[in-house]
């Protein structure tokens, strides 16, 4: 194994260099390269594994398993749009192409949320597409105190899913039931807040810390989506926009607020995205490429792009 390694502001990335896939390893070729990773992750918090040769869902399949942890096989409340490929694996999302989608630690809104992230490039882009990653410790440190504290006392995530016809998920979809009693004992093992409306949707609270002791380090970290939940993340004047035209934050398909209850302001985001574009690091896509990313150790985003980009998912 051969490896690079890529800094940028306070954020780390190894390329671990291999020979050929998975399938071709004896067992001391898998633990040696599953021991390694293990450290790097421990060390920096993401590794790009090249020269595996995935071409295609199964191997990568095959690939993460490999690695020893039980796949999630369901997104169960996650709020992104994605599809199921095959068992444990996902598309990574099917946000529009001519989008960025801001930094973020996955399903952070969540009462429990992966431990790694496994994303596999079938398909490079013609242009862009990068998934960019962020040190949750740096962007944490490099926040305005007054900011950082405010985060630090936590946040509220707002949905309102509609019943099968309005703005965003439906909770049907979000919740991969159409039986309320399966979405109402979910959310009660959530701990979150939650109540159905007359016109059939569903709106939920949850409340979570903004910022988080990583297992792996001992540190604190950012490990909050305030970001992507705030209408300022819209492109352009999309947030203004969309605010006109329902007349209520209530009614957006999702908002967050501070712990408690307070509106964040847009200059408070605003810090926030400079502080991640200060430490994010970019490495483009080679096909076949697998990226692990330790979930509480850093964010992760994607750049828009042109082209046929595929990238799938697995989390353990």
């Amino acid at each position: 194994m051969e490896e690079e390694r890529r800094t940028a502001g306070g954020t780390g990335l190894t390329v671990l260099h291999v020979e050929g896939p998975v399938d071709a390893w004896d067992r001391a070729r898998r633990h040696e390269v599953r021991e390694r990773v293990g450290e790097l992750l421990a060390e920096c918090g993401v590794v790009m594994v090249r020269g595996l040769g995935v071409e295609d869902s199964g191997g990568f399949h095959r690939t993460v398993t490999a690695f020893g942890d039980p796949l999630i096989g369901s997104y169960r409340g996650g709020n992104t749009p994605r599809v199921t490929v095959s068992d444990g694996v996902f598309t990574s999302t099917e946000y529009p192409a001519r989008y960025d989608i801001s930094l973020h630690n996955e399903m952070s809104y969540a009462h429990r949320w992966p431990s790694r992230l496994y994303f596999c490039c079938l398909t490079a882009p013609e242009s862009g597409g990068a998934t960019p990653v962020c040190d949750g410790h740096a962007l944490l440190e490099d926040l305005d105190p007054e900011v950082r504290a405010r985060f630090g006392a936590g946040v509220v995530y707002r949905q309102h899913l509609h019943g099968g016809l309005g703005l965003g998920k439906s909770w049907q979809d979000t919740f991969e039931t159409g039986d309320r009693w399966v979405v109402e004992e979910f959310l009660r093992a959530s701990r979150a807040e939650f109540r159905w409306t007359p016109e059939g949707g569903l709106r939920v609270s949850q409340h979570r810390p903004g910022t988080r002791i990583n297992p792996l380090t001992g540190r604190e970290v950012w490990f909050n989506q305030a970001d992507q939940w705030h209408p300022s993340n819209l492109p352009g004047d999309e947030g203004r926009a969309l605010l006109s035209l329902i007349g209520s934050v209530d009614d957006l398909p999702h908002w967050v607020t501070y712990a408690d209850g307070t509106p964040i302001p847009d200059e408070d985001l605003a810090e926030v995205r400079a502080a991640a574009g200060r430490n994010k690091l970019v490495e483009p896509w080679q096909a076949g490429d697998v990226m692990i990313v330790a979930n509480m150790s850093v964010l992760h985003g994607r750049e828009a792009f042109t082209g046929a980009r595929r990238v799938v998912v697995s989390m353990t």
